[in-house]
């Protein structure tokens, strides 16, 4: 069944930790060739290379001497940087088929003391970001007549939670982009679908636990059980591999139907 992944080229955006890195590995072990992406200093991307490579099967039929992993530094923040990254991809891989949206950042406060380069960097990151590397991929895809673009969203968006107006206004957005996408392509055997995860462990998360615990001077592991983990029923962080086979499924034939989705790997969050 996964045999069929292999040699695809998959874009991961901002996969130098967390998700994105765990979607990384994921694909590669299934002989995938990767574009990974972030912004990450040089020690770092090198790390998570060599660890992406180190699970690569290429298989017999890949050229052992072609990279199969590759990085582009794109900010995900300007637009050309991202069209740079999308024709690095096909320049070195020739094409497009999996693109795997993930990026993203977070920052907490009360609407009325929301900073507003902060609600901006969140859109552009969280939001625009992902349609950019949809405007640009698309094209390629086409050509092919096959892709699978998923976006990496959130139970946010599908549920507000206060002093996050801006992540859950992008995340919104991003299921209302996701659902467009898939109509948009329905007929170009191309999916688009959105993966909603609740709370990973992930240093994103690690830093709301840290900042949660001072505000409210109380224990790291208390932010976790009363505040963090309070909307989640199994009262456990979503494993990040969790994440990644989801987007590995996504992406098998067998998921050609599914499409316009924004599907919950939350621990029962939304079903309250």
């Amino acid at each position: 069944m996964y045999s069929e992944l292999r040699g695809k080229v998959v874009i991961i955006t901002g996969s130098t930790s967390g998700i994105g890195r765990a979607i990384a590995l994921a694909f590669a072990k299934k002989g995938c060739k990767i574009i990974l992406n972030g912004l990450e200093k040089a020690e770092i991307v090198k790390k998570v290379m060599d660890e992406v490579n180190n699970v690569a099967h290429t298989g017999k039929d890949q050229n052992s001497l072609h990279p199969q992993i590759l990085f582009h530094p794109a900010n995900m923040k300007k637009p050309n940087e991202i069209e740079d990254l999308v024709n690095f991809a096909v320049k070195n891989f020739g094409k497009i088929d999996i693109l795997i949206n993930n990026a993203g950042i977070q920052h907490v406060s009360p609407i009325e003391d929301f900073p507003a380069d902060k609600w901006q960097d969140i859109i552009d990151i969280n939001l625009s970001a992902s349609f950019h590397m949809i405007k640009f991929s698309l094209p390629f895809m086409m050509v092919n007549s096959w892709g699978r673009i998923i976006n990496i969203v959130s139970a946010h968006g599908l549920v507000a939670s206060p002093f996050k107006s801006a992540y859950v206004a992008a995340k919104h957005g991003l299921i209302g982009l996701t659902k467009t996408v898939a109509l948009e392509t329905a007929q170009k055997n191309i999916t688009c679908n959105a993966i909603c995860p609740g709370y990973v462990r992930t240093s994103l998360v690690e830093k709301q636990i840290l900042d949660q615990a001072k505000a409210h001077n109380i224990p790291a592991e208390k932010v976790v059980d009363d505040i963090i983990l309070a909307p989640q029923p199994i009262k456990k962080f979503v494993e990040m591999e969790d994440i990644a086979e989801a987007a590995i499924f996504l992406s098998l034939s067998s998921a050609r139907s599914i499409t316009g989705i924004a599907l919950p790997i939350e621990g029962g969050w939304t079903a309250r």
